[in-house]
């Protein structure tokens, strides 16, 4: 291919070259309502939801939070303005796609499952959010999105009941709305301005210029966001809306100025309550990166709301090395350390925050002391770019760090009282074998309220998720931090469900663990290590009752080179798998990246999961007389200095055939009658796989990208940009070989999409060209929804339109002429 040819392609496909008439498509419409999919379908849809289950780490109260399963489409019609990344509700102050719940109840944790009790006091109708725990976890505010605005309510555990603590006035467009003092007496609070001025209307306003973008040869290789300001109006009301003043809000609604309007982000009160450490978003803005990489101003106040030190004053981001593992050369990850009463910590890199550039270190860790000026306090170096710490006392922290080229992730265990003290590389693994992973450290609340390791003089605790050849174990191990030895205290045995472990308390040393089944829906328990006894926490029923006797198995496979693949087999029930009968098949993946086979061929998957269908998910067919293999491994492997991309096509096909291969070996399918599916990367998998195989009947591909020149400075796990890489971008682009397609194509998308990368724009341009080529397409754009879709009617809708798909092009299609 020239290179004429390649520039030819990708400036028709950014349209700065004219299309001839005679290459024109036009795009037939349809006028539909919405519909719904068949009753088998639609008695898994709209069924309630379990709830979410908070505890108090003392495991004294539990709170259930309760909430509708989608919105609808008149929820996603309320007006919406899109800033710098952001999506909000101009009317209400809060984020326009915010999850609300509609209903809280509590009960003591020794209590018996179903004795919970309402909320007494709740709104009309609530839609709560924003929850958080008071310091000593008695209470918990949240917010409530009113007609009006939004308001803060506080619940007291103890007496089920909950009150107001302000107007309709908060500000909750950006992150910390609500900050719980460290006294539990009072929070800080984001309220509107009452100079904010009326937000500007771009369809009635009159320009007053052009709106002009400048470069001055600085290289600027950033990701195609979306939702970006692109012109003075939108600056104006993104500043607007960003503003707020940070209020202090007592316990009895009295309400006085902490601070006064800034574009406030990050509130954190040091874990003693005697500073906060508040940053705030500066001009110039950007056109091109999100509202996260405006220019920042971190500075520390008293708790009565003095200045005491700017900590940081960081610049607009647009321009950083390239790859992954690029930063700021500025201080970042400032946070108090949790063990201290006050003591800030930051990152450095020592690299100039270029991975291309040779170091024998990549960031460095500071303290920094009250009054907070100055340089701070070396503590560490990492190897590799920092990528966390977990306090535990004066002697004891660990520190996380990761590459992304190498897949590499190390684990420090250190001494932050004496730099001098080399730290110790506890853990030197690859962050994708997961059969090596040791898991995470258990963490308790100190006596500032800080969540810590949990440490026994030199000994921690890590819980894992026990992932194995031989299935998944979840695991309780202790660590001795000083040699690094391991001691195994629980290791789940059950090879009939699966037990997760979520916290660990070692003074009872009790686990706090959720089971399931495929039949048994996830409920909590006690597990009492010293009793071996099992207290059960809830009793949520299993609202999926017509998927109880479908059948389900993890399969293993392997690919044409050797590779190992896993997939999970659903068949529908009372299907008799001795009676020949073949059954039309839906393959449904995602592509993942890897460096290496061994991990690639490792298996997450576990049958002993919950089947729980959801929008997005192919286990419904199952009910309508079809096999699925669901979670099919796709890897695509580049070991060594081969990138995985360098050859994803042959590795898509291979992984494909290897799956069909295997059912159809266990004589349930019928090879001729297989679709494929997948949502986003795994949409433009499927793109891929009908332009460039013969295996599928026919495709579904939602919310994807088919253009990777439109994507010019990498996307996925791509770091190189275009020109780096010109026949990897050419090679992957659906939309480069249109003219193979042959294969029925269900597009389906949200126009609201705002994903990096997966502009709708992708789905139209790939269906024009499609149908302009002749092949069988049909591309659905829901309106209203982003790239994942949350309306009941688009839901329902959407369900409907891949069963009408897949029950004429796979179930009932014509038989092949031979």
């Amino acid at each position: 291919m020239s290179a004429l040819y390649r520039c030819c392609c990708l400036f028709i496909a950014l349209g700065l070259l004219p299309v001839t008439r005679t290459a024109t498509c036009v795009r037939a419409q349809q006028n539909l309502d919405y519909q719904v999919p068949p009753r088998e379908i639609l008695e898994l849809v709209d069924v309630p939801l379990a709830p979410t289950v908070l505890m108090d780490d003392e495991h004294a109260h539990m709170v259930l939070l309760y909430r509708d399963a989608y919105s609808t489409i008149e929820d996603l019609s309320e007006t919406e303005l899109r800033l710098g990344g952001l999506r909000i509700d101009p009317t209400t102050n809060i984020g326009s796609r915010t999850t609300y719940y509609n209903d809280v109840k509590v009960r003591a944790v020794n209590a018996a499952p179903g004795t919970e009790a309402g909320l007494q006091g709740l709104p009309e109708s609530p839609r709560l959010a924003n929850f958080t725990w008071s310091p000593d976890q008695q209470m918990i505010a949240m917010t409530h999105t009113a007609e009006e605005g939004v308001e803060v309510w506080v619940a007291d555990l103890a007496t089920a009941t909950v009150r107001r603590l302000t107007g309709p006035s908060v500000n909750a467009n950006l992150r910390d709305v609500i900050n719980w003092d460290e006294d539990g007496r009072s929070l800080l609070v984001k309220m509107l301005p009452d100079d904010r001025q009326p937000l500007i209307d771009a369809n009635r306003s009159v320009p007053t210029g052009p709106t002009i973008s400048v470069a001055d040869g600085e290289k600027a290789q950033n990701r195609t966001y979306q939702d970006l300001l692109s012109n003075p109006n939108d600056e104006y009301n993104f500043e607007q809306l960003a503003r707020s003043v940070i209020h202090r809000v007592t316990l009895d609604g009295k309400s006085t100025e902490f601070l006064p309007a800034a574009m406030y982000d990050g509130i954190t009160f040091s874990p003693d309550g005697s500073y906060v450490l508040v940053e705030s978003i500066e001009r110039p803005f950007s056109y091109i990166v999100p509202y996260y990489r405006f220019p920042t101003t971190t500075t520390v106040y008293t708790r009565g709301g003095q200045p005491v030190q700017t900590v940081a004053e960081l610049p607009l981001i647009e321009v950083m090395p390239q790859g992954f593992m690029a930063t700021t050369t500025e201080r970042r990850s400032i946070q108090w350390r949790a063990d201290r009463p006050a003591t800030l910590v930051y990152v450095q890199a020592l690299d100039g925050g270029d991975p291309e550039q040779e170091a024998e270190y990549r960031d460095a860790i500071y303290q920094l002391e009250a009054p907070f000026a100055g340089e701070g306090r070396p503590l560490l170096k990492v190897v590799n770019r920092y990528a966390g710490i977990e306090w535990g006392d004066e002697e004891t922290a660990v520190a996380y760090d990761r590459w992304f080229d190498t897949r590499n992730r190390k684990v420090y265990v250190f001494n932050p009282s004496d730099a001098d003290q080399p730290a110790r590389v506890l853990f030197d693994l690859n962050y994708q074998d997961r059969y090596s992973d040791p898991g995470d450290f258990v963490t308790t609340r100190n006596d500032y309220g800080s969540e810590v390791l949990a440490l026994d003089g030199e000994e921690a605790y890590l819980i894992g998720d026990g992932f194995t050849a031989a299935g998944q174990f979840p695991f309780l191990h202790a660590i001795d931090l000083s040699t690094g030895e391991v001691e195994d205290l629980y290791t789940s045995t059950y090879t009939d469900r699966l037990e997760d472990l979520q916290e660990y308390d070692p003074e009872s040393d009790r686990l706090l663990v959720r089971l399931e089944s495929p039949t048994d829906y996830p409920n909590y328990y006690f597990r009492d290590l010293e009793e071996d006894e099992l207290t059960q926490l809830t009793s949520f029923p299993n609202p999926f009752q017509s998927l109880q006797q479908v059948h389900k198995e993890v399969i293993t496979y392997r690919r044409d080179d050797g590779l190992e693949l896993t997939g999970t087999l659903y068949l529908p029930e009372n299907y008799d798998t001795t009676s020949g009968d073949k059954l039309p098949l839906i393959l449904w993946a995602y592509p993942r990246e890897f460096k290496d086979k061994a991990s690639a061929a490792q298996t997450t998957s576990n049958p002993n999961e919950f089947t729980y269908p959801y929008y997005g998910s192919p286990v419904y067919w199952v009910t309508r007389g079809y096999a699925v293999l669901d979670d099919a491994a796709f890897p695509i492997v580049g070991e060594g200095e081969e990138e995985p991309n360098d050859s994803f096509r042959s590795q898509l096909v291979a992984n494909a055939k290897a799956a069909i291969d295997a059912v159809d070996r266990m004589g349930y399918v019928d090879r001729d009658r297989v679709a494929v599916g997948g949502h986003s990367y795994g949409a433009f998998m499927v793109a891929n796989l009908l332009s460039h195989s013969d295996l599928f009947a026919a495709g579904i591909a939602r919310s994807g990208a088919y253009n990777r020149t439109l994507t010019p400075f990498g996307f996925q796990s791509e770091q190189r940009n275009y020109w780096e890489a010109p026949e990897v971008y050419y090679t992957m682009s659906p939309f480069m070989h249109a003219d193979k397609m042959k294969t029925p194509l269900l597009l389906i998308h949200g126009e609201a999409d705002n994903n990096s990368g997966t502009y709708p724009l992708q789905s139209e341009r790939y269906f024009n060209a499609l149908k302009g080529l002749g092949a069988t397409v049909r591309l659905v754009m829901l309106p209203k929804e982003s790239h994942g879709y949350r309306a009941k009617e688009s839901i329902l809708h959407l369900l409907w339109e891949q069963d009408q798909w897949l029950e004429k092009h796979v179930k009932n299609k014509e038989p092949m002429r031979r």
